[in-house]
């Protein structure tokens, strides 16, 4: 199992002193971040979906072998909330077309008032080119449904485990043969780190999940006071 660890996001001030040295300028940082991790979850096109030459900046600037995920646009999820979705995801893959061989995983993460649509989320599954691998976080629980589940498995999209004050906050279905998980905010202090133990926990589930052959994206969101890269670096060992 090849678990690829890293953070949500890599633009962050209070990152200085943890990851990026005082005097990094800001424009580097990316640089600086792909040399202690292989992946990263841009978040920039949730808000604001970049132009393709943003995205094949980024490339550019990472090396060979580095991986972006790339958390899908709200307009797709939370205006549209996945009704007519050919369009923005043409819009959302051309632009991330930049990326190249950088690109990895597209995440759906949906909003928490968004009730289960198994055909709605077949639909927009569909839309996507084949050989991308799309990742769904449903955040509403009648999204938990043997077909919901049937749907995931059927267009080999994985389902997001999600952790939440050091606890799964959905269940822990395989529904293809890679894996992706989301750690958003742990109980250690300071907050809102995560314990060695809970993230044991978490190496423990991926490996009785998946085999050794299998691509597992980790992302830590708890960003404030450099938890995720304290989190990401303790995870790449826990995991390797």
């Amino acid at each position: 199992m090849a678990v690829l660890v890293g953070t949500s996001g890599w633009q962050y001030r209070d990152w200085r002193g943890v990851l990026y040295p005082p005097g990094c300028p800001q424009r580097l940082w990316l640089e600086e971040y792909a040399r202690s991790f292989p992946t990263v979850e841009s978040n920039n096109a949730f808000y604001r979906l970049p132009e393709e030459h943003t995205f094949a900046a980024w490339r550019e600037r990472t090396p060979d072998g580095f991986v972006m995920a790339v958390k899908a646009s709200r307009y797709l999820t939370h205006i549209r909330r996945l009704r007519d979705p050919a369009e923005p995801v043409d819009r959302l893959m051309t632009r991330c077309a930049g990326l190249g061989d950088r690109l990895g995983p597209v995440l759906l993460q949906l909003p928490p008032t968004l009730r289960g649509d198994p055909a709605a989320l077949d639909a927009c599954l569909a839309c996507f080119p084949a050989g991308v691998r799309v990742a769904v976080e449903p955040r509403h629980p009648s999204w938990w449904t043997d077909e919901v589940r049937e749907v995931l498995e059927s267009r080999s999209a994985a389902l997001c485990w999600a952790d939440r004050d050091s606890r799964p906050v959905a269940p822990l279905w395989r529904t293809a043969d890679w894996g992706y998980l989301r750690l958003h905010e742990g109980r250690a202090r300071p907050w809102p780190r995560y314990g060695r133990a809970a993230l044991r926990s978490w190496a423990a589930r991926l490996a009785d999940t998946w085999p050794r052959t299998a691509d597992v994206y980790a992302y830590f969101n708890n960003d404030p006071g450099g938890a995720a890269v304290e989190n990401a670096r303790t995870f790449t060992d826990l995991t390797a």
